[in-house]
């Protein structure tokens, strides 16, 4: 036998590299699955769905799981995955938010049994599909309204084998009763929900005059979590006609004397139980809340509830103002609606949601009223065919009796009465027994009800009035059925009480040191007068300022990278002398190798800051720029970066400085002479002049802090000017480097 040639592996040529257009790349490649995770995922569409949730539901009302018995959630996300290919674990995490147990839904639309996590807990792990159960909810009669009677578009689904529907004939405004949020491709959408009774009512009064004040029926959102909204009517308005704005909400709590505790029995629909938790623990560690002793989460069958135990003597009113400017507590919810119709993604305020809802919903009636005339009219054709054989039965017996062959059964019928071949076809199925006169006389005495009907449906079809008026009768009726008294209730901003952190401060003086090593030491003035002992430093660290203020103050760190952190005084922790201080890079979260260079302590924010540069500029900023409203820990862009920095100082004043550069020269000068300036960033101003050989500033002094002992020698009039070289009795004078 010949022994088989052993083959060469073949040579394997990389593909040739194309050059191509990165914008015909992103076209080409990253477009169509933007557009695909804007328009089939992320976006809800005017029925108030995602795909996902509209396949899903779609399933369960093909199982029959409306007004059916429960089933395994296995069950429904096995049958799901016909319409939706994205894996079981994706549509059971759809299918969990959308129950009655996890509580995200105002108004639910899976009733379910077992444990399905909490919308309030982001640790709380929901059951395996394969032990919890779910048929839907009665309110979902309403979103499948008539859908077989062709309200709504049906297209294949992904393989072809089934249909489902592109939209769900909603009775009611869904997209606007539910909570819905979604983050695409460059764009989001985060619509928050509404009471059910109001936005029925709602649209009703945007029917009858769509000039109506929605606002004062549907005056805000509604949530399942209930919590209370801090009400201001004017951005609420804003946010109503542009679809787009915030509003604050905050928990509601109650106090048990007994026990000398807070609970919290509702929380923002925004927040969870741990991040609450969390927040709280973190300023306990960090001693920030003084007042309270332990927190915890005691949610149970019985509902939920976080408990927050108080030292003697606390006062719960005044904690909870603290508490709800210093965690989730009180959070925002920030509105964004954005909806697609028909396929393209738009923002629209409430009115613009009802009107393109209103525009569906009519065109839904209108569609099933044409299938209702359709069917009525097949109908009312046959019955005019019986009622011609009703003038001789026995014709039409003898007839079917003396066709010798079947096939001729139908043309012999239509002959014989002068009938067509659908009419033939009905009658040639009647049952023998049913070939009596009653049983004619009765089905013919439907024509005349059936006209009737079909001219009622023609009058509906051609007005939009009786349209409207039928969506109104149909919301009334879903108002009353499912409606539900408001679970979030509203604080008037204006009459809000906040926490005025200032006041609940102990306010005392104070010192603070900052050393070359980086170290700040924050030391009780009746400390320092009590001590005996020298500063306790590290190895070749020396203390470079010293500020005595009081603890309202508030502390500004420039550091070498043209950054400024801020800190207020009384967050920073009391010291003693005998300590190595707070580490600031450690405290204020510095970048590698970034350093403080210079650290400002103020409590009015009055005075400015001159900044030094190595090209001769210097920049005179007022104080002021560095104050902000809120509690902003770090501020770029604190001075200019064009040229690297040579000194900072703070300036109550303005005051006489000397400038000595690296050629050993020296100027005095007025920093009157130096304009203010209004940016931050700003360069300043040429101050000392640089002939071609170089005269860089390398350091800053006052003049009273200089040791010259006549800097009127140095003092120049106007800037830019030449440094002077020192006079020989002030060689004495040290120049740093």
């Amino acid at each position: 036998m010949a022994r088989k040639k052993k083959e060469t592996p073949q040579e394997i040529i990389p593909a040739p590299i194309v050059e191509q257009a990165i914008c015909e790349t992103l076209e080409t490649n990253y477009m169509p699955y933007a557009m695909s995770v804007i328009i089939s995922r992320a976006i809800p569409e005017i029925d108030g769905l995602k795909p996902a949730h509209r396949k899903l539901l779609y399933t369960m009302y093909q199982m029959g799981l409306l007004g059916g018995k429960f089933t395994k959630s296995a069950n429904v996300v096995g049958s799901t995955m016909k319409l939706n290919p994205h894996g079981d674990s994706a549509i059971y995490e759809t299918l969990v938010r959308l129950t009655r147990g996890n509580e995200t839904l105002l108004h639910p639309l899976i009733e379910s049994q077992g444990n399905f996590g909490k919308a309030y807990s982001r640790d709380m792990a929901y059951a395996a599909s394969r032990y919890t159960e779910v048929r839907l909810e009665p309110i979902c009669r309403e979103l499948f309204t008539d859908i077989n009677k062709n309200t709504v578009k049906f297209v294949d689904n992904y393989d072809g084998e089934l249909k489902e529907p592109t939209l769900l004939p909603a009775a009611y405004p869904s997209i606007l009763v539910n909570p819905n949020q979604g983050i695409a491709v460059g764009m989001a959408s985060n619509i928050c929900s509404f009471n059910l009774r109001e936005v029925c009512a709602a649209t009703i009064a945007f029917m009858k005059d769509e000039s109506a004040d929605i606002l004062e029926i549907m005056p805000a959102p509604d949530f399942s979590l209930g919590a209370s909204i801090i009400y201001d009517k004017d951005e609420m308005r804003k946010i109503y006609e542009t679809g787009r704005g915030s509003f604050k909400m905050r928990a509601k709590y109650r106090y048990d004397k007994s026990n000398n505790c807070i609970e919290i029995i509702e929380i923002p629909y925004t927040t969870t139980s741990e991040a609450i938790i969390g927040k709280i623990m973190e300023l306990l560690k960090a001693n920030k809340l003084r007042e309270i002793s332990d927190a915890r989460d005691e949610t149970d069958l019985d509902g939920f509830k976080l408990t927050i135990d108080l030292k003697r003597g606390v006062d719960p009113d005044e904690l909870m103002l603290k508490l709800y400017k210093l965690t989730p507590l009180e959070d925002s919810f920030g509105c964004n609606f954005n909806i697609l119709i028909d396929a393209v993604p738009k923002v629209l305020g409430i009115k613009d949601i009802l009107r393109e809802w209103v525009s569906f919903r009519m065109t839904c009636i209108r569609n099933g009223t044409k299938f209702d005339i359709d069917q009525k009219n097949k109908r009312l054709h046959l019955l005019m065919g019986l009622k011609k054989i009703l003038l001789d039965i026995d014709k039409a017996i003898s007839i079917i009796r003396h066709t010798e062959a079947d096939s001729e059964v139908i043309p012999n019928l239509m002959a014989g009465f002068g009938i067509d071949e659908i009419q033939a076809e009905y009658i040639a199925e009647i049952k023998l027994r049913n070939l009596n006169r009653e049983y004619i006389l009765k089905n013919v005495d439907n024509i005349e009800k059936l006209t009737n009907e079909i001219a009622e449906l023609n009058k509906l079809l051609s007005s939009d009035r009786l349209v409207k008026s039928k969506i109104a009768s149909q919301l009334k009726e879903i108002s009353k059925k499912y409606g539900q008294d408001r679970k979030t209730d509203l604080i008037m901003a204006d009459s809000l009480e906040q926490y005025k952190e200032d006041e609940h401060i102990d306010d005392y003086a104070l010192t603070i040191f900052f050393t070359r090593g980086q170290y700040l030491k924050k030391i009780p003035a009746i400390s320092l007068r009590s001590t005996t002992s020298e500063h306790k430093l590290r190895d070749d660290d020396e203390i470079i300022l010293t500020v005595e203020t009081t603890n309202k103050s508030e502390l500004l760190f420039f550091s070498d990278m043209s950054n400024v952190y801020k800190m207020k005084t009384f967050d920073m922790p009391d010291c003693k002398v005998t300590s190595f201080g707070e580490y600031l890079p450690g405290i204020l979260g510095l970048e590698e190798n970034e350093k403080i260079v210079y650290t400002v302590v103020t409590k009015t924010f009055e005075g400015n800051m001159l900044f030094t540069f190595e090209n001769g500029k210097i920049a005179k900023v007022p104080l002021k720029n560095y104050e902000t409203k809120t509690n902003r820990k770090k501020l770029v862009g604190a001075y200019s970066d064009k040229s690297p920095i040579r000194d900072i100082k703070f300036l109550e004043s303005d005051t006489d400085i000397v400038i000595i550069t690296d050629n050993n020269k020296v100027m005095c000068l007025d920093t009157s002479l130096i304009p203010l300036k209004s940016t931050k960033s700003t360069q300043g101003v040429q101050v000392v002049k640089q002939p071609e050989a170089g005269a860089k500033p390398v350091s800053v002094m006052f003049a009273s802090e200089s040791g010259i002992a006549d800097v009127s020698k140095y003092s120049i009039k106007s800037i830019p000017a030449a440094a002077k070289s020192f006079k020989e009795e002030d060689t004495q004078i040290c120049i740093r480097e």
